[in-house]
């Protein structure tokens, strides 16, 4: 196993003056990332032109992705709806997850069957706790909503295999990623442990060809890359919080960091403008969803 220390890499800066940057996505040819706090869609190329794609009535948190129609959802996250954006540009209800919780949804994934995954949401938190146990939900083709898993520690980013066989999610109070058997229905199953990441709090994720995982750590201020069991492969450290990252690029190749000063919960929606997005070169091209 490599020690942080010696496999740490420095990544260089695309963007600056960012809220939060949240929910990146390669598509297209470039990356999309949701400005937390500012309830903007921006899309940025590998040199730094961006342009702000959408803007919704909503600061945080929200996701997105998109079905294999090439239409996007969003999760708006306090507003408990799955929102659409149809070929017209218009903004259309695609699920609501209202009648699951009433707390804040999170991180979603669309597969390539066209299965949705968002989690967040469950129970409320104890007093004195800014979160609940997490949950999963299924939003399938034909527009049913369901609960696939529960009990999740502060649901975070999430990623399906290229074969749509596993679903693995950031569980970043408990210092692990998990995994999840993908049924023909969508319906999760054999939950286990994919890897102990030991002081490592696991944000956004995303996974290689090689079948390892990149996770981003807000207070360690890197990302890592794992493989199932927890060997650390690699690392990239930032001089601020990691909170997502994905591969992309012309070759699949080059990591995307979205990070940014980490001043609580109570601060998320500040004035402050430290977000930034990073790139490194990495060693295996992305791959699976997003």
């Amino acid at each position: 196993m490599l020690s942080q220390k010696s496999a740490a890499k420095e990544a260089r800066v695309v963007m600056n003056g960012l809220a939060f940057g949240e929910s990146p996505r390669w598509h297209d040819g470039r990356l999309w990332f949701c400005n937390w706090g500012t309830g903007q869609i921006i899309a940025v190329d590998a040199d730094g032109n961006s342009e702000i794609r959408l803007t919704l009535p909503a600061t945080l948190p929200y996701s997105v992705d998109w079905l294999p129609d090439g239409r996007l959802v969003v999760v708006c996250g306090r507003e408990g709806l799955v929102l659409r954006q149809e070929a017209d540009g218009t903004l259309v209800t695609h699920a609501d997850l209202r009648h699951l919780s009433g707390n804040a949804w999170n991180e979603i994934v669309v597969d390539g069957r066209g299965n949705i995954y968002v989690n967040g949401g469950g129970p409320a938190p104890v007093p004195g706790q800014h979160f609940g146990p997490g949950t999963i939900v299924l939003i399938a083709p034909d527009g049913s909503v369901r609960q696939v898993a529960d009990k999740i520690a502060f649901a975070n980013g999430m990623a399906v295999s290229p074969d749509n066989k596993t679903l693995i999610v950031a569980e970043s109070h408990a210092n692990r990623l998990t995994a999840f058997d993908i049924a023909a229905d969508g319906s999760l199953a054999n939950r286990r442990r994919w890897a102990d990441l030991g002081n490592g709090f696991p944000d956004g994720i995303c996974l290689d060809a090689e079948g390892a995982i990149w996770y981003a750590d807000v207070p360690n201020r890197h990302c890592v890359r794992v493989r199932e069991g927890g060997a650390m492969l690699d690392s990239v450290d930032a001089d601020r919080g990691c909170f997502a990252c994905m591969l992309g690029g012309a070759d699949g190749k080059t990591l995307f960091i979205v990070a940014a000063e980490w001043r609580g919960f109570e601060h998320m929606i500040s004035e402050a403008r430290t977000g930034q997005v990073l790139s490194i070169e990495a060693s295996a091209p992305g791959a699976g969803w997003p």
